[in-house]
């Protein structure tokens, strides 16, 4: 059972969860986190899950971090959304 937890996530590695970073058609950026990149980017596509995506189409990630834990993945995210834009160009650029 080596990295597997009883817990909530019980029956998945602890260090799968991926943050993410999408550009939109309007431009923006938007970050979130998952466990599979490819199903989230085509229910995002399909205007399924969040509503950040009504009205605007997600045309590509730009910037994938691999090997968080749930935990890990989510302080991430909070981190990367309150940066400003040009930041996050930074970051997805490097």
């Amino acid at each position: 059972m080596s990295g597997q937890s009883g817990g909530p996530d019980s029956g998945k590695s602890v260090d799968r969860w991926q943050l993410y970073i999408i550009l939109c058609s309007d431009n923006s950026l938007y970050t979130g986190i998952t466990t599979d990149i490819e199903r989230r980017f085509i229910q995002h596509a399909e205007g399924k899950g969040a509503k950040y995506f009504k009205g605007r189409q997600p045309l590509r990630v730009v910037y994938l971090e691999e090997g968080h834990s749930r935990s890990s993945a989510s302080i991430r995210e909070s981190c990367i959304k309150s940066m400003s834009r040009a930041d996050k160009v930074l970051l997805v650029s490097a």
